[in-house]
């Protein structure tokens, strides 16, 4: 399984952060699950009242994380989920969402949490959704990310 390996993080000294969720609408089940997943990092790190700005589909990420990047937040968490269909439309989403959330974080200095599931069936993206019975919380697991590192370019500002 891909979770194998994942570091613990420990997350202190979080609670003045600005942060922002963006989820995308489809799959209802599995981004409740990303959602909630992620929110219970937020809360866990002391972070109260993150915005959540939901948006159509993952393809619609970049641009709201963008937005949010530019507006003072210290961190953006993305989440979404794509499921490989009949069609390339999978593969185009994928790049679109991939390189767009890399593109703001690395233009904006702002951390993004990397929460898109990209799955070959529906079974799969339950799996990692952090609901009951899942093997993996996605949701969980980048909104850590995006305050981990935010904490450590903190620590390191020259």
């Amino acid at each position: 399984m891909s979770g194998q390996g994942a570091p613990t993080l420990k997350i202190d000294d979080a609670g003045d952060l600005r942060v922002a969720v963006v989820a995308a609408l489809w799959h209802t089940t599995v981004m409740d699950g990303l959602l909630g997943g992620a929110r219970r990092a937020l809360d866990e790190a002391g972070v109260r009242e993150p915005v959540v700005l939901r948006v159509p589909g993952s393809f619609e990420l970049p641009v709201a994380a963008a937005r949010l990047a530019r507006a003072g937040y210290d961190a953006v968490i993305a989440l979404g989920v794509v499921v490989r269909g009949a069609t390339p439309h999978f593969d185009y989403v994928c790049s679109a969402a991939t390189d767009g959330l890399t593109k703001v974080a690395v233009d904006t200095g702002v951390p993004v949490g990397f929460g898109v599931l990209t799955c070959d069936d529906e079974a799969q993206a339950l799996e990692r959704a952090g609901l009951e019975g899942s093997r993996e919380d996605k949701g969980y697991e980048a909104a850590q990310a995006a305050l981990t590192t935010v904490l450590a370019l903190r620590a390191h500002q020259a």
